[in-house]
């Protein structure tokens, strides 16, 4: 019986030790090659973000401060990790049509696990959020989108954040993330 257990028991720690490098606020996702996976959030669910000046930073790059107001209100963190040869694309839409959510990911490497606003540099950073006027040709839903690209040989994370403007704490939401291997 001891034989059996000792494997199981290597097994489930080597799992937890994976999910034991995000800090409790941030909810990991796998996603899956080829498929999408949905996950549904609440604003409620996050916390305020004061400071936002790792976004504008040039080692990160993610949103200007000019669109600051836009990521005031609560933030929701999420982890996911990107395989080698692929394109993740990540959406968000809220559940009021009527919301306004902006969504930011950013992508480092796979033995990091930087949560902004600790975030001092980056691989990659993407973000999306209601448009400030209109684009010719274009026009804007109440989804938000971001996507990566991984054409190495290397696994990398990324962390995902669904914010609000400000005074925004509240607000149901649909987390999609798309794997393309």
């Amino acid at each position: 019986m001891k034989k059996v257990l000792f494997p199981i028991l290597v097994i489930l720690l080597a799992v937890s030790h994976v999910n034991a490098q995000w800090p409790s606020n941030v909810t990991s996702i796998e996603s899956k090659a080829n498929d999408s996976v949905i996950v549904s959030g609440d604003l409620a669910s996050g916390a305020l973000m004061e400071d936002l000046s790792w976004a504008a930073n040039s080692s990160n790059a993610c949103f200007p401060a000019t669109q600051n107001l836009k990521f005031r209100g609560n933030h929701v963190l999420y982890a996911t990790s990107i395989p080698p040869r692929s394109i993740l694309t990540i959406s968000v839409n809220p559940a009021d049509a009527n919301g306004d959510l902006s969504i930011y990911g950013y992508m480092m490497g796979n033995t990091e696990y930087r949560v902004v606003p600790n975030l001092p540099s980056c691989i990659s950073c993407e973000a999306d959020h209601k448009w400030d006027g209109k684009w010719k040709g274009k026009v804007q839903t109440s989804e938000r989108k971001i996507e990566f690209q991984n054409p190495t040989q290397n696994t990398y994370n990324i962390v995902i954040g669904v914010a609000a403007p400000k005074d925004v704490i509240t607000g149901k939401f649909n987390l999609k993330l798309k794997l393309k291997s």
